[in-house]
């Protein structure tokens, strides 16, 4: 599990400000919040507003998350390949590699093998066919019968979560950005040219452009500025941590997954994370782990790994959150004004997250796709809300 710690204690991280104006009010203090908010900093005053008591308690905080290129539809994509020459670069905001070798492994059974063609077929190359020995060679403890081949992206890289949020902290507070925590918001109400932001204890903040990162709870906050929810779809997913045998050295195992995404695994410290890879919808909630999904994942797993499952350590639950079409939703909404939807990252905002404050930057102040996602081929249209908007 990804524990994320953020010390509140700084002059521009305030538990309250009231009164507070701005040019820009970022809701939402997780990945994409930070994010939006770090990269607009650059060029606007900067308020981050964060419901809980720190930044990062819900769905960022608890990600397992890679850097796939090949995981998600073509927005996705584009947004995460923009997202790999920032997460490599080093500099002052980001002194550590945030991320590290660890390569994914498809792995396909007797009916999937159409699949995991698709799957090769459709990467460009960065996946290359393997047979099923060369799949149990990267993981010797796999049920030899029962996989009949697979894939392997040697790209795919494990994620720092908790240091990329940082960068995208230490940055804000450089460009002169602040982050209030303990304010949920309550309404929101477009006056005199700008948003007034109301929080639940009355605290009041104000600017003419808010941008709505809450996740989860994206739809409520548009509904509390008085628009008609676009329908996003949170999701549950759930998480296990289970020891392996003694004197089984997992260190160098890929990540791993079969074509129907019943489950996959992945070494986390020396013991294995396992996942059902379950999607359940539900209300935004302090998510919390599905014990019978956990338990159909584990199952899952002893089908095709030759490891016993004698306990369970720690489980935990995360939501992930879909736009209609499975895809994010960035742009201003064209039934107010200066309403802005940084929306539906789904499962792949940590690997998308510096593609996506790119793109929100460009969008608001210089209402234009950045050049690092144009050459790419995105365009605004493909994430604007107007496509779910009569």
């Amino acid at each position: 599990m990804i524990v994320i710690l953020v010390i509140l204690n700084d002059a521009n991280e305030r538990s309250h400000d009231m009164g507070r104006t701005a040019e820009i009010i970022v809701i939402g203090g997780g990945m994409a919040g930070m994010g939006a908010g770090a990269r607009l900093a650059a060029q606007a005053d900067v308020l981050v507003l964060e419901r809980e008591s720190q930044p990062a308690y819900h769905s960022t905080g608890r990600s397992a998350a890679m850097f796939i290129e090949n995981y998600g539809g073509p927005v996705i994509r584009q947004l995460t390949c923009a997202s790999r020459a920032p997460l490599e670069e080093r500099n002052e905001h980001w002194p550590e590699p945030v991320l590290g070798p660890r390569g994914v492994m498809y792995l396909a059974m007797a009916g999937q093998e159409a699949a995991l063609d698709e799957l090769i077929n459709g990467s460009d190359g960065s996946i290359e066919p393997i047979t099923a020995d060369e799949a149990c060679s990267k993981i010797p403890a796999l049920k030899r019968d029962k996989v009949v081949r697979g894939g392997f992206e040697a790209g795919a890289e494990d994620m720092d979560v908790n240091e990329i949020l940082m960068g995208f902290r230490r940055l804000l507070r450089a460009e002169g950005g602040e982050i209030t925590c303990n304010a949920d918001v309550n309404k929101l109400e477009r006056r005199d040219g700008a948003w007034q932001v109301t929080t639940v204890a009355g605290d009041t903040y104000s600017a003419p452009i808010v941008v709505n990162a809450t996740g989860a709870w994206v739809d409520q906050i548009a509904e509390k500025a008085g628009l008609e929810p676009i329908g996003f779809k949170p999701c549950r997913r759930s998480v296990a941590i289970v020891p392996t045998p003694p004197g089984l050295d997992i260190t160098a195992w890929p990540t791993s997954a079969e074509m129907d995404e019943h489950f996959y695994f992945k070494p986390e410290g020396g013991k294995l994370l396992i996942s059902p890879a379950d999607e359940t919808l539900v209300e935004p909630h302090d998510a919390y782990a599905d014990d019978m999904a956990i338990a159909e994942g584990i199952e899952a797993f002893s089908h095709l790994v030759d490891i016993e499952v004698t306990r369970v350590e720690h489980t935990w639950g995360g939501l992930r959150t879909f736009s209609p079409d499975r895809s994010h939703v960035i742009g201003f909404d064209p039934r107010t004004e200066g309403f802005f939807w940084f929306a539906g990252q789904g499962g792949y905002g940590i690997q998308s997250a510096h593609g996506g404050a790119m793109l929100v930057a460009g969008l608001i102040h210089n209402n234009e796709v950045p050049a690092a996602l144009s050459t790419l081929g995105l365009q605004r249209q493909a994430v604007a809300p107007d496509r779910f908007l009569a």
